[in-house]
C-alpha cells in the first residue's frame, strides 16, 4: 500500500506583507498542517514560486490573489496561470473593483469567488473549503 500523501499547496498573492500574514494566519487556524502555505508579493514572484512547486511534485491546489498589484493585475495574472495550470482553483481578493476584470477572471480564469477586502473569514473559508474540496 502507498501510503505517501501527496503535499497539497494554497498560494496567497498581494503586495501587501501584512495581508499575507493575516491570509496565512486564518487558513493555518482552519485547516493546520493540511496545506503548505505559500506566498508571493506579486504576480512574476507568484508564477515562479508555482513553477517551483509544481517541479518538486508539489500539487497547488488554490490561489488566493489580489487584483489591484505593481505589474501585472490579478486578473490577467490568474488568466495565464488558468492557461499554464488549467487545475489550479482561484478567488480574488479585492479592495478595489473593477466588474469587467471580475467578469473576464471568471469567465477566462474559472475564478470561483471575488471577495471584497476586508474580507468576511467565514465566506473566505467557505469558498476556500469549496475550492479544495474540503
Amino acid at each position: 500500500m502507498d501510503t505517501t500523501l501527496e503535499q497539497s499547496a494554497i498560494l496567497c498573492v498581494d503586495d501587501e506583507p501584512i495581508i499575507l500574514i493575516a491570509l496565512k494566519q486564518e487558513l493555518k487556524k482552519q485547516f493546520g498542517n493540511e496545506f503548505q502555505y505559500e506566498v508571493a508579493l506579486n504576480a512574476g514572484e507568484a508564477l515562479v514560486v508555482i513553477d517551483e512547486l509544481v517541479g518538486t511534485g508539489v500539487n497547488v491546489i488554490l490561489i488566493l490573489s489580489d487584483w489591484l498589484m505593481p505589474g501585472i493585475k490579478g486578473d490577467e495574472f490568474l488568466i495565464s496561470i488558468h492557461k499554464k495550470y488549467p487545475k489550479i482553483q482561484s478567488i480574488m481578493i479585492t479592495g478595489h473593483i473593477d466588474e469587467a476584470a471580475v467578469a473576464r477572471v471568471k469567465k477566462e480564469a474559472g475564478t470561483y469567488a471575488v471577495l471584497p477586502k476586508p474580507w468576511d473569514p467565514a465566506q473566505l473559508m467557505e469558498a476556500v473549503r469549496v475550492c479544495c474540496n474540503k
